[in-house]
């Protein structure tokens, strides 16, 4: 629409789409509303739309996502948590924490060793979907409590991972973002239930996904009304196996071609190296990441969930130390 279209000019292009047969879906902008019109199987005749009044352009998206297309909103999502923001032109975020909450003491020590040392959000699982059945699986509800009383002691805004529509409830009693894993990119039924709630979701990449099944994943979430999407890249799987994971960085700046939604990266999972995660993180970041994931544990050696990967609290804060000159240099 344009940027003066009044309601009621809006309300008439929704009702028009409405008797096409199809589903309109505003997207209230900072300077227009977009209409995204669903529901069509080919092609659709935009003569009945084009020339209402307050009606700017009508673009075709033959993609199989839309909502979350660039095409649909042509400016940066910018994400909301906690009065931290996240995406285009804000600065790079860091979210810090263990790959799971063990312990109280464990998540405690963290949570204040990283608030120190400038991260912006804690994460850590509370419900760990592991490859084998007989490791560690997290402390469920118990972990949830953990983490709430971190964020607490700390302030900090809680991450943590989600893994049926059955604990999407839950989770969000404790969660600031609810984080959907690789395994689940693709459990359609998650993402549905987490598109009916009203908190941000940190969707990762599949371990093997392209990238348009990356983004209509996405698009399965803002479709049932949650618009509040941040997409991670966690490396994919590949014939190498030197490293645990193959990080293909290149997808930040084709995702901000594609999406208008922010992308950060996770180069623990990635790179299952400790030695990796500092070097890769500022790569991600030059790369126009709009923020980074890392684990850091007190004790790596002693985790229960990938220790390999975990930055040491010192290593952590040395990374800490080369990002704040890094983003000065990169304006922010």
């Amino acid at each position: 629409m344009h940027h003066k279209a009044s309601r009621k000019q809006i309300d008439a292009v929704i009702a028009t789409v409405k008797i096409m047969g199809l589903t309109a879906k505003p997207i209230p902008g900072s300077q227009r509303t977009a209409i995204g019109v669903l529901g069509n199987k080919g092609y659709i005749n935009d003569l009945n739309i084009r020339d209402l009044p307050g009606v700017k352009e009508v673009i075709h998206v033959t993609k199989p996502y839309k909502m979350v297309s660039r095409d649909f909103h042509p400016r940066g999502t910018i994400i909301n948590v906690a009065d931290i923001e996240i995406g285009e032109g804000k600065r790079p975020i860091v979210i810090a924490g263990p790959c799971a909450v063990e312990s109280e003491n464990q998540i405690i020590r963290t949570a204040v060793a990283v608030k120190r040392m400038g991260a912006d959000l804690l994460r850590g699982g509370a419900f760990k979907p592991r490859t084998g059945p007989h490791t560690f699986q997290g402390l469920e509800k118990e972990g949830l409590k953990l983490l709430a009383l971190a964020k607490k002691k700390t302030g900090l805004p809680i991450v943590t991972e989600v893994m049926t529509p059955e604990n999407v409830s839950l989770v969000s009693e404790y969660a600031d973002v609810l984080q959907v894993g690789t395994r689940n990119m693709q459990n359609f039924d998650l993402l549905r239930e987490l598109g009916r709630i009203n908190k941000p979701v940190l969707l990762k990449r599949g371990m093997s996904a392209t990238i348009e099944e990356f983004l209509a994943a996405a698009e399965y979430i803002y479709a049932e009304g949650n618009h509040k999407v941040i997409l991670c890249e966690r490396g994919i799987r590949t014939f190498e196996t030197a490293t645990r994971n193959s990080l293909d960085l290149s997808v930040i700046p084709l995702i901000n071609e594609l999406s208008h939604l922010p992308v950060i990266i996770d180069p623990s999972h990635a790179t299952g190296k400790r030695s990796l995660v500092p070097p890769m993180s500022k790569a991600a970041l030059v790369a126009g990441a709009n923020g980074i994931m890392v684990e850091v544990h007190p004790e790596p050696d002693k985790a229960l969930s990938d220790g390999p990967q975990s930055l040491t609290i010192q290593g952590f804060e040395k990374l800490m130390g080369e990002i704040r000159k890094l983003t000065s240099f990169l304006g922010y």
